[in-house]
């Protein structure tokens, strides 16, 4: 027991001691942070496209009308928007905490797209041809001062009775304002119709701007009666959970990958051999591994919990209630501890095998692909927890720790739980039993990893 504890006090400190752990170890966070937050950057930074329109004859009459009704229409609704969510914030966090969220929520929904501007006489004293053309790239590219340049010119008319439209942009992959004319003239295209119909006009702009107030309600929220955003949030937190077990399998795994196969390169494991046994040697790496995956685990936790507190406490205070009391956090240790174990021992076992990452690949590439299913898998299980296809998959071993902690928010039945937690963890046992055989079989041999020889090893143990 010794040995084996300081094999795992020196697995854990060859990479608890280095600043690139430490570097790894904070980037993850990091990175979150920035993949929430650029979009958000991007959305608020991006400007307000200025657009000219232009009718084309007087059989496009009314078309621009159109268009600016539906840009209006359109910021009403972002301010509804708006306005629903700094209410449904301002609810869930406080009316202190919510002030400053509704202000984000309110600065971000109301934006507007676009505006629309007057249109630059030597564009409209043209008629439609290639000097016209000349003069609408003159306004949207570096020949016109930036202040005063345009982000798009369209020119509206009528084919056939119906609206058509030429979208000039300034860049050729942005189709917002291309997009905003299409529904709009679509709008426009739908009343006129109506009209010819016989139906009142006012009745069309009733209809138009009608937005329904939906309520949701479930016998299993938390009130018994309206869905809330704490009644969504374990949902969250499962997916999230999936996805961190998944990262943590993941890094734990590849380092013991690693970290068996430079020693065994290096001669270093013949070495250990000389004075433990490779059960030992095995049972200490893993160990050591795994504090190094739970020291990963308490920084990215504590780091995650303290930004939630400080930004957010009210929606803290949930997810602290869901994981303590509403089991979330016992279900997600039992479901790390068999998963880790699971894929650790394999992956040492393979290690044992290798000498260069080159030797790895014939085995890594099969599991890789395994991993790859409960990525895609677990956002299915979020929504229907209850598939046929999701519930049977949740049966398999090496998909049973991802995909199972997905559906615990929707309370699946105990018996489902308790079998796939048994069938988890007996098929870990057997695992560690295979991968002890192939671990002591490859650290003692110069053979390389193939299925014959990893097989041998397991029948043989040599």
């Amino acid at each position: 027991m010794n040995r084996t504890l300081l094999i795992a006090r020196r697995e854990y400190g060859a990479y608890a001691r280095t600043v690139g752990f430490w570097l790894s170890l904070l980037a993850f966070p990091m990175f979150a942070v920035l993949g929430g937050a650029v979009p958000l950057m991007i959305r608020s930074s991006e400007p307000v496209r200025a657009v000219a329109v232009i009718e084309e004859g007087p059989q496009a009459s009314g078309l621009a009308a159109a268009v600016r009704d539906s840009l209006r229409n359109d910021a009403e609704r972002r301010n509804a928007r708006a306005r629903e969510a700094a209410e449904k914030a301002a609810a869930s966090a406080g009316p202190q905490a919510g002030s400053g969220m509704a202000q984000g929520a309110m600065a971000n929904l109301s934006r507007p797209r676009m505006r629309l501007v007057a249109t630059p006489t030597d564009i409209s004293a043209l008629p439609a041809g290639p000097e016209q053309d000349a003069a609408v790239r003159r306004w949207l590219t570096d020949d016109t001062p930036e202040d005063q340049r345009l982000d798009a010119v369209v020119f509206l008319d009528r084919a056939d009775g119906k609206p058509v439209a030429r979208v000039w942009t300034a860049r050729a992959t942005d189709d917002t304002v291309e997009d905003f004319i299409r529904d709009a003239l679509n709008s426009a295209n739908r009343k006129t119709v109506f009209e010819a119909a016989g139906i009142d006009p006012g009745v069309v702009d009733q209809t138009e701007a009608f937005r329904a107030d939906v309520s949701v309600f479930s016998p299993k929220s938390a009130s018994g009666g309206e869905v809330s955003f704490r009644d969504k949030l374990p949902a969250i937190i499962g997916l999230a959970s999936g996805f961190l077990l998944w990262s943590l399998i993941i890094t734990g795994a590849s380092i013991l990958l690693n970290s068996v196969m430079e020693e065994k390169s290096n001669k270093i494991l013949e070495v250990l051999l000389s004075s433990a046994s490779a059960t030992e040697i095995l049972t200490g790496k893993v160990l050591g591994v795994a504090l190094l995956t739970l020291t990963v685990l308490a920084a990215w936790g504590g780091i995650g919990a303290g930004a939630l507190f400080w930004f957010a406490p009210a929606q803290g205070g949930m997810v602290g209630d869901i994981l303590l009391n509403g089991g979330m956090l016992a279900w997600f240790g039992a479901f790390m501890l068999g998963g880790y174990l699971m894929y650790a021992v394999l992956f040492a076992a393979i290690g044992a095998f290798c000498e260069t990452p080159r030797d790895a690949q014939t085995l890594m590439g099969p599991i890789m692909m395994i991993l790859v299913i409960p990525m895609i898998t677990m956002q299915m299980a979020l929504q229907t927890p209850d598939a046929p296809v999701v519930r049977i998959m949740s049966w398999i071993p090496f998909f049973t720790p991802f995909l199972m902690i997905a559906r615990m928010p929707s309370d699946p039945p105990l018996i489902e739980v308790i079998g796939a937690m048994a069938g988890m963890f007996a098929f870990a046992l057997l695992m560690v039993w295979i991968a002890g055989r192939a671990f002591r079989a490859g650290a003692l041999s110069d053979v390389k990893l193939t299925w014959k020889a990893f097989a041998g090893a397991v029948r043989g143990g040599r």
